[in-house]
């Protein structure tokens, strides 16, 4: 055994490179530069202490890290792990409302979901059955209101959103790679020198992990589970696997569900609401500037996993660090980091002229911000767009539905998804 771990590091040694290397470096910028202001947006929704947020960033960053160091060892293949994005958005309006002991247990039941359906091999049979028009149209309605948010800051703080806004446009003219990471740079100068940051307090520090004893979903199992579930198979993990197929990687995609699952109900309990499969950030590693060679770039997969793990570790002065940033620089960062997934969204929710209409129902629903019965808009935007596609599918000679039309591939374009 000792020489197998011998020649396997040997290997390792051999195949690594610094373009490997510091494609998984980007891969982590990127991760962190726009995403997490969407989770800290929602740690203050619910009102959480600074020690629950900078678990839950522990828990995030170690999860995908260890997770796509794993993976990506086992397979030879670059595959990324990273948080659900989406899933963070939906947060947003869900922990005001639901308790957070509450809402562990529903990440619990929702990574339950997800080993199920890695576990059974119903992860694509699944996509296909639930109408793709309508899942985007639910994301796209969650994802509104940061998109209109990054707009609204530029009225009270038009220097810090308006260089995020701008910086966001040119970069993606002319350095794609960076267009969240340059322009948050930007912004965080800008705010400095007009006296709107105050890194007074931040100091480095290791995170110390906050364990939450997880308590029974009840009405959060609709509400919660289902949508974050759904969210985050359909916006993450199937383009995550998606990333890798065009990448020309042949991977057990239910087996890499699966796994994913199994380490989001390890770290639930210390914060973590989901951890999948990264799509843009799997795109980064796995494409022709990690490595030439397309069996060297696993690397990049591992380089990526033990940054996340060393950022990680300092969960508490990551938090600390956010915390010191203007609202307005961390709404114009979240909202543009979003306008990808938007775009994408919108664009796969609407595109269909036989699905339009149940698709422009989800994503109003969903928008409005509709709660019922203690229930969410995201469920109900999923249930009447649902519902609407039933009613408005036509039956063909045999009688069968024609409904698995609507669904999409479940290796979707990767634009306008993050991580």
């Amino acid at each position: 055994m000792a020489e197998a771990l011998g020649g396997r590091a040997r290997r390792m040694w051999q195949d690594a490179s610094v373009s490997a290397v510091v494609a998984g470096a980007i891969a982590v910028v990127v991760s962190f530069a726009g995403p997490l202001t969407i989770v800290v947006q929602a740690a203050h929704a619910g009102d959480l202490a600074e020690a629950q947020l900078s678990s839950w960033i522990w828990a995030i960053a170690l999860g995908s890290g260890v997770t796509g160091f794993v993976l990506s060892l086992r397979y030879r293949v670059p595959v990324v792990a990273a948080w659900s994005t989406p899933g963070a958005a939906l947060l947003v309006t869900q922990l005001a409302d639901v308790p957070y002991a509450t809402a562990i247990g529903a990440y619990l039941a929702a990574a339950a979901l997800t080993v199920l359906v890695g576990v059974t091999g119903w992860f694509d049979a699944l996509m296909r059955r639930i109408p793709g028009a309508v899942v985007s149209a639910v994301l796209a309605g969650i994802l509104l209101r940061f998109g209109l948010d990054a707009f609204r800051a530029l009225e009270s703080g038009p220097a810090v959103a308006g260089v995020m806004i701008a910086g966001y446009v040119v970069c993606q003219r002319v350095a794609p790679r960076y267009a969240i990471a340059a322009p948050l740079a930007a912004a965080v100068a800008v705010a400095g020198a007009t006296g709107t940051l105050s890194l007074g307090d931040t100091r480095l520090s290791l995170a110390a992990p906050v364990f939450t004893v997880p308590a029974w979903p009840g009405e959060a199992l609709v509400s919660l589970t289902l949508p974050l579930f759904l969210v985050t198979m359909s916006a993450q993990n199937a383009p995550g696997v998606g990333a890798l197929r065009e990448a020309g990687y042949e991977v057990p995609s239910g087996q890499l569900v699966r796994d994913t699952g199994v380490a989001s109900a390890v770290f639930a309990p210390f914060g973590a609401h989901a951890i999948n499969l990264g799509a843009i950030t799997a795109a980064i590693c796995a494409g022709p500037d990690a490595h030439e060679d397309r069996g060297r770039r696993y690397v990049a997969g591992l380089s990526c996993g033990v940054f996340y793990v060393v950022v990680g570790l300092f969960g508490a002065t990551v938090a600390g660090l956010f915390a010191a940033l203007p609202q307005d620089l961390i709404s114009a960062a979240a909202g543009v980091a979003l306008l990808g997934a938007l775009g994408g969204s919108m664009s796969a929710a609407f595109t269909e002229a036989d699905s339009r209409t149940p698709a422009i129902v989800a994503f109003l629903t969903t928008a409005s911000g509709l709660t019922l019965w203690g229930l969410g808009a995201a469920l109900w935007g999923l249930v009447f767009g649902v519902a609407c596609q039933v009613v408005l599918t036509k039956p063909d000679r045999n009688g069968n539905s024609d409904m698995d039309s609507s669904s999409p591939d479940p290796s979707p374009d990767l634009k306008g998804r993050r991580q």
